[in-house]
């Protein structure tokens, strides 16, 4: 019976090591294009069949990877997308290995242990993190991508909500309601996700003549953590926020400090997560199919581990507006 070629025989014949064979043929980085392509043409010319696929060699682990930051013990839209993923998986027949990161670990570029141990096939980051960590993460990881958010100056997978479209629609409905002084809360450049429906909102309010005050921005969130907000003294008649739970934040703020929403102020949110309802009053939101979005991420992170040489690309998801009892019409329209 003929002997199975091993990784050891192609990294012999190739005067290399059998970690650099492994590399080369998985799609890794790390090798360069001329022995990459060596290794491959020897181990066909040697006969070389994979006894398993990759992801059975890892047992079909998939990692996702959360900053502690985004974890909130009462629930959360990133609880509910990961258990969307959960299901996503086992449905393929994958894993799913969770590990949340410390703030701390990732300002010190410290790779989490489900990457150290290499006990994973694949790796989807869900929340915003800094670029400089992706960077890293990437290096150590290439079968990753990105979930919620995407770094502008990578070319990595990713899939996001179309935040920009999102915003632009909460903005509008808005103005359709006869609020022309409308503010904006989130932290900019906090997350891509906060930037991008800033954007939608200036949008709409470019397009319709409106001006905006920079005092109408308010701040959600620190590095770490929600904080109290500091609203100005002139109060616009509305306020478009970046997600359900600044929404929900930002009415118990508002009531604490002697305004009525929606009778004084309105609230819009976006994710249409289970917060909007139990808020009182419920919030007009911005829908997002975390289900659907779950689904889209596996099957990338799929694709990327059973081609890695196939071109990245970030996948938008539209939302659809929402509409409860936050907002208050201004206009007999």
């Amino acid at each position: 019976m003929k002997k199975s070629v091993t990784l050891i025989d192609i990294a012999k014949a190739c005067n290399t090591s059998n970690v650099t064979v492994s590399k080369a043929l998985a799609g890794k980085s790390g090798v360069s294009r001329e022995l990459r392509d060596k290794i491959k043409r020897t181990a066909e010319e040697m006969g070389y069949v994979p006894a398993k696929s990759s992801l059975e060699r890892k047992k079909g682990n998939i990692g996702v990877l959360i900053p502690e930051k985004f974890i909130n013990p009462n629930g959360s839209f990133y609880w509910a997308l990961y258990n969307s993923l959960v299901q996503c998986l086992k449905k393929e027949n994958l894993y799913c290995i969770l590990e949340n990161l410390t703030q701390s670990d990732e300002d010190n570029l410290v790779m989490p242990n489900l990457v150290k141990d290499r006990k994973i096939s694949g790796l989807i980051s869900l929340g915003q993190l800094s670029g400089e960590y992706v960077r890293k993460l990437y290096e150590s990881m290439p079968s990753m991508m990105l979930l919620d958010y995407y770094v502008p100056e990578m070319n990595i997978d990713a899939v996001i909500t179309n935040g920009y479209n999102g915003g632009y629609k909460l903005a509008s409905y808005l103005i359709k309601m006869g609020h022309t002084k409308i503010g904006y809360i989130g932290r900019l450049f906090a997350t891509t996700s906060i930037t991008d429906r800033y954007m939608g909102y200036l949008k709409a309010m470019i397009e319709n003549g409106l001006s905006v005050n920079d005092s109408w921005i308010v701040d959600d969130r620190d590095r770490r953590d929600f904080i109290e907000m500091d609203f100005p003294e002139d109060m616009p008649t509305a306020f478009v926020c970046n997600c359900d739970e600044a929404a929900f934040n930002a009415i118990k703020q508002l009531k604490a400090i002697g305004y009525s929403v929606p009778d004084d102020i309105s609230v819009v949110g976006y994710d249409n997560y289970l917060i909007s309802e139990v808020s009182d009053p419920t919030i007009t939101t911005v829908d997002v199919d975390a289900e659907y979005m779950a689904q889209l991420a596996v099957q990338t992170m799929i694709i990327r581990i059973e081609q890695p040489d196939i071109q990245p690309r970030i996948r938008n998801i539209d939302g659809e507006l929402v509409i409860k009892d936050s907002v208050r019409r201004l206009n007999k329209d």
